[in-house]
């Protein structure tokens, strides 16, 4: 896209984590070619100084970002502000996953990927959200992934759990935030064509036992590698046009989550239909925890809301 083509009026300042590659890096270009402003990080810097020589200084600002260290994201935020004047999307991206069983998988890589995975997008968004509620604006893009919705992949406890607990987080972050204009949308990629699966990803060797779960999978990952449907530039542009708001005609307000993929979709239609499904047909032993109404003598449903259930 040629930039005096797709530059816009509202123009957007961005921080976008894990811009290295990926979609992290696509995001970057995405932003960038329709003319708006961008922080991008990565743990080390100089694997965005090819985005650097393209596009310059006026509208990037490019700095290392260890999402694992809150002060580190503190300071970027800071930059941020100080380069461009505000900071309307934030883009927690950065993340990897290693495959393993979970008895065997190392117990420091374990917790690397929780740290990562999770803690970096809490570190990140409680930097970015003083700036956001004193604006009373902003968006954040939080990376989840389809498998943080239906989860269950063998090899994925860890990556998974972390996505997991990003969209719990992230709903609660949801509320409290919608009264300062501040959106949040929770994104799951299926499988795209990135490195995930490759060289981002260690699999690590598991036993005898484990050889037709994780080992199956391990196999069908070396050989799927590089083929899969989805096209992470596409998906870049829809998350700029969402932010935008150029998706809105025909929606009355963002979603709170969005998957990517058809993958992702036809994943989630069948993963809820099944846990519909199950609800029912355990509503009546689910329902039997509750006191007994003291007029009808059976179990009193109510209504539970937010504010008192667990």
């Amino acid at each position: 896209m040629n930039e005096q083509q797709g530059r816009r009026s509202d123009t957007l300042v961005w921080l976008i984590t894990g811009s290295s590659r990926g979609f992290g890096r696509r995001i970057v270009e995405a932003a960038l070619d329709c003319g708006d402003r961008v922080v991008a990080t990565a743990r080390r810097s100089t694997s965005l100084d090819d985005l650097a020589a393209r596009y310059g200084s006026d509208r990037l600002l490019v700095a290392a970002l260890d999402v694992t260290d809150a002060d580190a994201a503190t300071q970027v935020v800071g930059r941020a502000v100080d380069r461009f004047g505000r900071l309307d999307v934030v883009v927690d991206n950065a993340g990897y996953a290693n495959s393993g069983s979970i008895e065997e998988m190392p117990a420091a890589d374990f917790r690397e990927q929780i740290e990562t995975n999770f803690f970096g997008v809490v570190n990140v968004t409680r930097a970015a959200l003083p700036v956001m509620r004193a604006q009373r604006s902003g968006l954040f893009l939080q990376f989840s992934s389809v498998g943080g919705r239906i989860g269950g992949t063998p090899g994925l406890s860890a990556y998974q759990a972390a996505k997991f607990a990003v969209e719990g987080f992230s709903e609660v972050l949801a509320a409290e935030s919608a009264p300062f204009g501040v959106g949040v949308v929770i994104v799951e990629p299926g499988a795209f064509r990135t490195d995930w699966q490759g060289d981002s990803m260690t699999m690590h060797p598991v036993g005898p036992d484990y050889e037709t779960t994780i080992g199956r999978i391990h196999e069908q990952r070396r050989h799927s590698d590089g083929t899969q449907p989805g096209d992470p530039a596409r998906a870049a542009r829809v998350l700029v046009d969402l932010a935008h708001g150029d998706l809105g005609q025909a929606h009355e307000a963002l979603p709170m989550r969005l998957l990517l993929g058809g993958g992702a979709v036809d994943r989630v239609l069948n993963g809820e239909q099944r846990r519909l499904e199950e609800a029912a047909a355990w509503a009546d032993v689910s329902r039997s925890a509750d006191f007994p109404s003291a007029e009808s003598g059976t179990t009193d449903v109510g209504t539970t809301t937010e504010g008192t259930a667990a």
